[in-house]
């Protein structure tokens, strides 16, 4: 593990999920699921979060679009209240689902607002 890199994607993950869901994330990993822990925050975080080619919101917009086309809710979830936290607004993450729609597919986008509308209830 290259602990700079390591260290980088922790702040990163902070900073767009929040230090409660970081934490719970860190502090519920066993022996098992850790590598994946460190995984994810080393080089999701510190290496493609970490790059300076996109700004933190237009990266989110990305994830917005392809979580919804994966559709994987409990993810979206977490990246709907990065997306706020990245400044976007309500406004602009309906925009992204609406866009999803037409390429993902409706079912996939109404999914994605019904979980984003939950989070950003709970965010406001």
């Amino acid at each position: 593990m290259n602990k700079s890199r390591y260290e980088k994607g922790l702040g990163i993950r902070r900073d767009v999920l929040g230090n409660e869901h970081v934490n719970r994330s860190l502090e519920n990993a066993t022996d098992f699921s850790r590598p994946m822990q460190d995984l994810v925050t080393e080089y999701c975080w510190g290496e493609i979060w970490g790059r300076e080619g996109l700004d933190r919101k237009t990266r989110s917009i990305i994830n917005l679009a392809m979580i919804t086309a994966l559709n994987r809710p409990h993810e979206l979830a977490l990246h709907v209240r990065g997306a706020l936290n990245n400044g976007l607004t309500r406004d602009e993450i309906a925009e992204v689902f609406l866009q999803t729609a037409i390429y993902c597919g409706v079912p996939a986008a109404i999914d994605s607002f019904r979980t984003a509308q939950k989070v950003i209830d709970e965010y406001e």
